[in-house]
């Protein structure tokens, strides 16, 4: 039954045109980043179970993929999971887990037809190994794409990102391959996830919420925030214009003067 609703959110898309072909790269954007919240309180609001949420938040994301698609972003990262999320309650931590290796199943052909590559932003310890299996899957089936990034933050903690770099770093030192003096922001950004991939420009979070929650915090140092209060489920290509639209009002300094 869980899997034809799964099938159900993710086939029963709303079209979406393109003939608008609106491009924002003139505001300097290049990498937009969101948290994808409020999927519970959407579906308790309505009487549903909290699953029920996440299936429905499916068709954001492809919503948010092709709107970024459209406006010419080059990196777009979804929060999907965090290593906190393992404390809620086991069905919807299992149903959610189920609903990530279906969707990436399913996605893969749309992802690859569209040149969308697919990177993971997590620490794999912990993860099953079919979830595991999903993950290179997508990874290896996109990785000749080059259209959009898209970056998914899976069982991800931006603290322990952090210290995983500290430690790869201080290792490096201990054995010889690397002084004390090379150790600067560019050898630690090296060593996060996100190598590679320039800083956010933009941080969406929906629901109203506004806070980072363990998201992204060394590379959130100069980055834009935009909090919406449409819970995630109802975020749509129309939402996403509209963050792009307040960061082109924005005047990024970077700490210098005008």
């Amino acid at each position: 039954m869980r899997g034809s609703r799964i099938n159900y959110y993710i086939c029963n898309f709303k079209a979406v045109s393109h003939g608008s072909n609106i491009n924002y790269m003139g505001n300097g954007i290049r990498h937009v980043a969101v948290i994808m919240d409020g999927n519970g309180r959407w579906a308790t609001s309505r009487g549903l179970e909290r699953i029920e949420g996440h299936y429905r938040g499916v068709e954001a994301v492809r919503s948010t993929i092709n709107a970024a698609l459209e406006a010419g972003v080059e990196y777009l990262t979804l929060y999907a999971f965090s290593k906190e999320n393992w404390g809620r309650e086991k069905d919807e931590v299992d149903g959610l887990m189920e609903l990530f290796c279906k969707t990436i199943s399913l996605e893969v052909p749309s992802l690859t037809e569209k040149g969308v590559k697919v990177r993971f932003l997590c620490d794999r310890a912990g993860l099953s190994r079919e979830v595991l299996d999903s993950l290179d899957y997508c990874e290896s089936k996109t990785a000749h794409c080059g259209r959009m990034t898209l970056l998914v933050a899976l069982n991800y903690s931006a603290r322990d990102e952090i210290v995983s770099a500290a430690r790869a770093i201080a290792s490096e030192v201990s054995a010889g391959g690397m002084s004390l003096s090379d150790i600067d922001g560019k050898s630690f950004s090296d060593r996060l996830y996100t190598a590679s991939v320039p800083d956010p420009d933009l941080i969406i979070r929906t629901s109203g919420e506004q806070r980072l929650s363990n998201f992204l915090l060394w590379q959130a140092a100069y980055s834009e925030f935009y909090f919406s209060s449409v819970l995630w489920p109802d975020f749509d290509e129309e939402c996403f214009r509209e963050a792009l639209a307040e960061f082109g009002r924005r005047k990024r300094r970077f700490g210098k003067t005008e």
